[in-house]
């Protein structure tokens, strides 16, 4: 067995995350066929293609392909915010506030902001010396695997444009919503001024995420990456392996029409399934490729779930198991 096979039987098995999967042979063969331009000044046609066509199905003016879902959300807030100090709003349990910083708002539901929720805390005024007022609004979807559903959006989305404030999605995701039916991708994507979205997670490619926006947010975020080393000059090496987890993980559908998004998502509703069978609960509604099981509820302590599933040949970090297109593929 080759080095690449080798690996991509070893995650198979890996439930920690999504962003555990090895590039697939389409992937690394598109890595010999990529343009070898100089993306710094716009001369790699591989990552021009893949941005003008990721703006286009977002329904945005302009796409950067950025090196992750961090740098992508950072450029985009950096590009939004004119001038300190203005304050950032995010869901108390977004991947932005614990792993990047943001202002946290708690969700009412217990699944993810809606328009009520932010009312409450946002702030407008821009008299006061002693409070400061919101600039951007941030939206994480899906989250924790729940899709936020795209009629939440719009309203958010309205509230935020009457009162200039700009809106921001951390869809790092996003193509697992679409999967689940929350909507398409320009439908989610309009209602905000910029969107980044993964290759890393769900699509499977080793590294790389997308921001879209307006053509000046944009140039802005460019200029932003590069002072931050973000430019690539052969970036086509990473792009191409993008592309190909666009069309073959995402856009492809398979014999039964479904992509194989679609087909993680049926394998965690029924890791779901046999954990409830088995006398368990789960804590959230699985929705995407997580299921989220309570513990608390099983008496069974994080580190002895570890363990057990460890002997059992699966390797797991937490309650949360992610399933991913390099899935084991025995009979649940």
């Amino acid at each position: 067995m080759d080095n690449a096979k080798r690996e991509a039987a070893e995650v198979a098995f890996d439930l920690r995350s999504d962003v555990v999967t090895v590039p697939t042979s389409s992937m690394l063969q598109a890595t010999a066929n990529a343009t070898y331009g100089d993306d710094v000044h716009h001369e790699d046609e591989t990552t021009e293609s893949l941005q003008r066509d990721m703006a286009a199905m977002t329904g945005h003016e302009a796409g950067l392909f950025v090196l992750s879902g961090t740098m992508g959300n950072s450029l985009a807030l950096r590009s939004l915010l004119s001038q300190a100090p203005y304050a950032v709003m995010v869901d108390s349990s977004s991947n932005m506030l614990l792993w990047e910083s943001g202002h946290p708002v708690e969700p009412s539901n217990g699944k993810y902001l809606v328009l009520e929720d932010i009312v409450n805390k946002v702030i407008l005024d821009d008299d006061s010396v002693t409070a400061t007022p919101t600039r951007v609004i941030c939206l994480e979807n899906p989250i924790h695997g729940v899709v936020v559903p795209r009629k939440e959006v719009q309203r958010i989305s309205q509230f935020a444009r009457a009162h200039g404030i700009k809106l921001h999605m951390d869809g790092a995701r996003l193509f697992d919503a679409v999967v689940a039916g929350g909507g398409t991708l320009s439908e989610y994507a309009t209602e905000c001024d910029t969107v980044t979205m993964c290759f890393s997670k769900g699509l499977g490619a080793p590294v790389g995420s997308m921001l879209v926006g307006r053509d000046s947010t944009i140039r802005q975020a460019r200029r932003l990456r590069q002072s931050i080393g973000g430019g690539i000059h052969q970036m086509g090496v990473l792009s191409s392996m993008a592309r190909v987890g666009l069309d073959e993980i995402f856009l492809a559908k398979g014999h039964d029409g479904k992509s194989k998004m679609a087909k993680n998502h049926e394998y965690a509703r029924r890791i779901a399934e046999l954990w409830i069978q088995s006398g368990g609960k789960i804590s959230k509604p699985v929705e995407t490729c997580m299921v989220f099981l309570d513990l608390e509820a099983a008496s069974l302590p994080r580190g002895e779930l570890i363990t057990l599933a460890s002997e059992h040949g699966l390797k797991i970090m937490s309650e949360r198991l992610v399933v991913h297109h390099r899935k084991c593929c025995f009979p649940l």
